[in-house]
């Protein structure tokens, strides 16, 4: 986008979509209230007879109107070097440094520091912590270092402090994930859907597959250790609470998911699951919204590397320009997800 001009059509589906990563580029003036926000501001959107775009917030004061209170879109440039400032102040540290400190390095307050974060990353400035020591710890178990070695190494002070804190994040202990899974009793079974045949697998923790058009064999390459069994009956229960989330997305269903990843793919996955139903993002606007605005291609790989689909919903990620993208199970079956969302 030009600098000091605007495309209308392009800044309006921004605006709609509300994608993060346009802020700064130009923002949105309401002749209505006489106010200008960001393209992401989460209030309502007014009629487009009532908008009209500004290049930079200087155009829109010069036309008599005055900043959102609620957006501060004057602020984006220093949100931005907040958030990547604690980004790199947990990377350096340790062990995860204080939050006060954090709101110190960056001028914030407590809680506007954590509202940013959030909002660009996904976690809270401790999550992304524990996201980034569980990444670390991953990386030493995959080189073939000791379960301990890997987790001191990680920056956990103790292991009980990890089996307490990071056991939790990655679903199973180290030393289960380090062997594929053994140990581990996954219950699955297939169902038919209006989408087609849909395979369901869970651990005692929650779903840890879903996907279409698969079988057993396909679950064994994703836990090759794994006891699979088929059926079973707590897992009927939530195997009808999967089915009854895929035919009526606009119900909450509330089901426990048992899911790992790096941090980078579980940042990118819980934006995937603010994404209201019936809406969707572009993957430069999920780039923008965990604070990686250039990291597209590593966006796109995160939603390939999702095993439970629909519950983490990367069917809601589109291209840029409105188009489909891919979808690892069909596009025929992304646009029926979609379209049952928005009906």
């Amino acid at each position: 986008m030009n600098p000091d001009m605007v495309d209308s059509d392009q800044a309006w589906a921004a605006m709609q979509s509300r994608d993060r990563s346009f802020d700064g580029k130009f923002v949105t003036g309401v002749l209505s209230t006489g106010i200008y926000c960001r393209p992401s501001c989460a209030a309502r959107h007014p009629k487009r007879e009532n908008v009209r775009f500004f290049a930079k917030a200087e155009q829109a004061e010069a036309a008599g109107l005055r900043a959102c209170l609620r957006c501060c879109p004057n602020d984006v440039a220093r949100d931005e070097a907040a958030v990547k400032a604690v980004i790199e102040a947990v990377r350096m540290a340790e062990g995860g440094p204080k939050l006060n400190e954090l709101a110190c390095l960056t001028g914030y307050s407590l809680t506007h520091l954590q509202r940013i974060f959030k909002r660009d990353t996904g976690l809270s400035p401790a999550a992304y912590a524990r996201g980034l020591r569980s990444e670390r710890l991953k990386d030493a178990l995959e080189n073939g270092v000791s379960v301990t070695e890997a987790i001191y190494d990680a920056g956990f002070e103790s292991a009980s402090r990890f089996y307490e804190e990071a056991g939790k994040r990655l679903g199973m202990s180290a030393s289960v994930w380090k062997n594929g899974g053994a140990g581990v009793t996954v219950h699955w079974a297939s169902v038919a859907t209006t989408l087609g045949p849909m395979m369901v697998a869970a651990t005692d923790k929650g779903v840890c597959c879903l996907s279409f058009g698969e079988g057993e064999e396909d679950l064994r390459g994703r836990f090759p250790k794994a006891d699979l069994q088929q059926g079973g009956g707590n897992f009927q229960k939530l195997l009808g609470d999967v089915v009854a989330q895929v035919e009526t997305p606009a119900r909450p269903h509330n089901i426990p998911l048992d899911v790992q990843g790096t941090a980078f793919q579980e940042a990118v996955w819980q934006e995937l699951r603010k994404i209201p139903d019936g809406e969707t993002r572009s993957y430069s606007g999920i780039a923008a919204a965990i604070g990686k605005p250039k990291a597209v291609r590593a966006v796109g790989s995160a939603n390939g590397a999702n095993h439970v689909a629909v519950l983490i919903p990367c069917h809601r990620v589109v291209r840029s320009d409105g188009t489909m993208g891919g979808y690892a199970y069909g596009l025929e079956i992304k646009k029926l997800l979609l379209e049952k969302e928005q009906s």
